[in-house]
């Protein structure tokens, strides 16, 4: 049987992997905008946004159906390689077809033809995603390796930026060195993968066993895609850049939170599966159980505090010139928690049993409120409307599958003790919100506010022995006092 990893450790590896996705950018970004002004970064990002789309069709939903297929026979080593080689195949022959339509693009596209180099550059990506097979290493619970690699490389991307990005002209560096921060690492995966599966052809193939189950995920992942863009796509054409920088700003600062709450439900989707496919049900739904209560307690206190404080992390992040992105930051806040359940209802519970249709279906209605209220709201509140629309948005998602899954749903939030946290969060307000009156400068007060919120809300919930976090606390006292 393949080894169990604590899912403790998973979760702390992969919120690491997760974050570093996000501090990357945020080293280099100040660096590079100076060096590059908007001419030079606009050129990079425009060619990530358009090597996304050929990505997105190269790995055909292959990244989250991969977790689920090969956890589920990762105790037999030769069905985990033979499953491994053909998802494998697949993703190397849509990557194929995807170049051949970039190819195609730069030679008949005008506007695409002066930076090619820069788009073969970032298109590397595309093979570099298809040879890694991260699906394989989440499946089988390598998070600690799949973290390590991946910030070591991240380290080596912002030295690599200081070291070579120095004039405007060096935009297509710039855009190798974001691959390299983002997909190099996936090289290392392709040969470190003879640890776990055999690379030889094993032949006897079942291509067509993926099939139905890839098109759902790639319809998912479509939808995702279209879904996520669709407001600074629309914000872009219905208003004007000043208003997408606000609304950016804002997105930032929810997106690095939204990893943080989401990085459970990652990691319990291998974990998940494998009990499916064993019948070990009643540890299926303790998991799920765990993972809800886990969102309720981190992301609502998150929740609020960010909105409370919203004037000083955007000031702080992004500057006083960005006062525009404070009501946007406070509309899209509830997302956090939103996005954080529905994680673990569609990715934990639907997917594992595979009920990925009614995620596909949820993400749909989804996108057609967006698009509907960003018609609507857009013109009238500019960011503002952008940024409620994606909480409306996002609370449909969550609705749709929270209400197909009915009472399985609902007795799996029976164990949140909701008295205990919103008792908790109203203490850890009182306690935080007069700091800004002592006028200390945006770094302070979010310093000072932080320590006093989160450790009146902590110390409550213990007093109160809310189960979750006096499971955690117990454990670590345990093991504190034994060592």
């Amino acid at each position: 049987m393949a080894e169990k990893k604590s899912l403790k450790l998973n979760f702390i590896m992969n919120a690491i992997l997760t974050m570093s996705s996000f501090i990357f950018p945020l080293i280099s970004f100040p660096y590079v905008s100076r060096v590059l002004l908007e001419d030079g970064t606009g050129r990079v990002s425009f060619a990530t946004a358009l090597i996304s789309y050929f990505l997105m069709f190269a790995q055909l939903g292959i990244p989250t159906y991969g977790v689920r297929a090969c956890a589920k026979v990762r105790d037999d080593r030769r069905e985990l390689s033979r499953t491994a080689q053909e998802l494998l195949i697949i993703n190397l022959v849509m990557s194929a077809i995807a170049y051949v339509a970039l190819f195609g693009a730069l030679i008949f596209v005008p506007r695409l033809r002066e930076d090619r180099v820069l788009y073969l550059v970032v298109s590397l990506t595309i093979l570099f995603n298809a040879i890694g097979m991260e699906w394989l290493y989440k499946a089988l619970e390598q998070y600690t390796y799949i973290a390590v690699r991946s910030v070591i490389f991240k380290a080596v991307a912002v030295v690599a930026m200081f070291l070579l990005v120095h004039k405007q002209e060096d935009y297509t560096i710039y855009g190798g060195i974001t691959i390299l921060a983002a997909s190099a690492s996936n090289i290392m995966n392709f040969f470190h993968a003879r640890k776990y599966i055999t690379l030889r052809p094993l032949g006897g193939y079942r291509f067509a066993r993926h099939f139905k189950a890839v098109a759902i995920f790639f319809a998912m992942a479509c939808a995702s895609t279209v879904y996520t863009n669709l407001d600074v796509v629309m914000l872009g054409f219905m208003d004007d850049a000043g208003a997408v920088g606000y609304y950016n700003a804002a997105v930032r600062i929810k997106s690095i939170l939204v990893s943080i709450v989401t990085s459970l439900g990652a990691v319990l989707l291998p974990r998940a599966s494998y009990y499916v496919q064993n019948g070990q049900m009643e540890e299926f739904r303790k998991i799920t159980r765990k993972a809800l209560n886990f969102v309720v307690v981190a992301a609502l206190p998150m929740v609020v505090y960010f909105i409370f404080f919203a004037p000083q992390g955007i000031f702080l992040l992004s500057g006083s010139r960005f006062a525009g992105a404070i009501m946007p930051m406070r509309l899209i806040m509830p997302t956090v928690l939103f996005i954080g359940l529905s994680n673990v209802l569609g990715i934990q519970i639907l997917v594992p049993t595979g009920r990925e249709k009614v995620v596909l279906w949820s993400i749909v209605s989804g996108a057609a409120v967006d698009l509907v209220l960003n018609i609507l709201w857009i013109p009238a509140f500019g960011p503002s409307g952008a940024a409620a629309a994606t909480s409306v948005a996002e609370f449909v998602v969550l609705a749709v599958q929270f209400i197909v899954l009915g009472k399985e749903a609902r007795v799996a939030f029976r164990q949140v003790r909701i008295f205990r946290v919103l008792l908790g969060l109203a203490l850890a307000c009182a306690a935080a919100f007069w700091v800004p009156v002592l006028g200390l400068g945006n770094f302070m007060t979010l310093a000072i506010s932080f320590v006093l919120f989160a450790g009146i809300y902590v110390a409550a919930l213990l007093l109160l022995k809310e189960p979750l976090t006096w499971e955690i606390f117990g454990r670590f006292f345990r093991k504190l006092k034994r060592e």
